[in-house]
């Protein structure tokens, strides 16, 4: 039950639940007590060589959500995970669920064609059970007869790391995270390098993935498209925040000319309560 502004949860509820868009005829309860967040940031900073590369950082990841980070090159948000991981020495508290089980993909892995890696090798450098690696694979598209008999076995598993396409690696790359049973993906920009067919696959990939297997998903995006269309809250980055909380209600001119600087228009799609970026 929700008591109004004396209440304890009054402020992280104000900028950091999703907020339903519902019809007038609908009605939503939301449990607030029992939403403990999978990741918790606070005034996060991390600084290289006395030179401050993002701060003043402060979000929250709740279960079955997919968050969003943005911004311009240079802005942070690789190093924004890194330190997530705890890669990297920080100020500031990030702290995870205990027990939280993290999985990770990253922007790229190269691989050179010559390499004698075969996709079998490399899922066992993981220590995972074939059974194991055959439901992550089936999890991504990789099916035991498709497009032909033996596909999965033959093709995928059987052949070299180095000779997969773009988009193949990639799923490779999600299945490798997958195997763990994680609560928690993070993706270093998903679609870096693939082509746009594989791109579209792979985000109805994420999609699928985080209804299905109930996965909270942190990624990061250049592309607004995918952040309406997949995000629940997003994050924009430029060094520090300029705007977090659902994108139809965060991104307008005034933020994204913060975070890109020009012009920037914003258009209405046919689809209500969605927003696209037009400049």
């Amino acid at each position: 039950e929700y008591k109004g502004k004396n209440h304890r949860f009054y402020q992280p509820l104000k900028r950091t639940l999703p907020i339903p868009r519902l019809m007038s005829n609908q009605s939503f309860i939301m449990d607030f007590e029992h939403m403990e967040p999978l990741l918790s940031v606070s005034e996060l900073a991390v600084e290289i060589n006395s030179h401050k590369i993002i701060e003043n950082i402060s979000f929250e990841l709740s279960e079955d959500e997919t968050m969003a980070v943005i911004g311009p090159n240079g802005a942070g948000k690789s190093v924004l995970f890194r330190a997530l991981l705890g890669l990297l020495p920080h100020s500031g508290n990030i702290e995870w669920k205990k027990d939280v089980k993290i999985g990770y993909v990253p922007q790229k892995l190269a691989i050179d064609a010559d390499l004698p890696l075969t996709t079998a090798e490399f899922f066992q450098l993981a220590g995972a059970k074939l059974s194991k690696v055959r439901e992550a694979l089936s999890w991504v598209g990789f099916d035991e007869d498709r497009p032909h008999r033996g596909h999965l076995k033959d093709h995928v598993l059987s052949g070299r790391m180095g000779v997969l396409s773009g988009g193949e690696l990639q799923r490779i790359l999600i299945a490798w995270a997958l195997v763990r049973d994680p609560d928690v993906l993070l993706f270093d920009e998903p679609t870096s390098g693939v082509d746009v067919g594989a791109e579209e696959t792979i985000y109805a990939l994420l999609k699928k993935l985080q209804e299905k297997r109930k996965l909270a998903i942190l990624l990061i995006s250049h592309d607004l498209n995918v952040v309406y269309r997949f995000a629940n809250k997003v994050i924009c980055l430029n060094k520090e925040m300029v705007c977090y909380g659902p994108p139809a209600d965060v991104l307008d001119k005034e933020s994204l000319h913060k975070l890109y600087g020009g012009h920037v228009g914003i258009y209405q799609h046919s689809h209500k309560d969605q927003r696209h970026d037009n400049g």
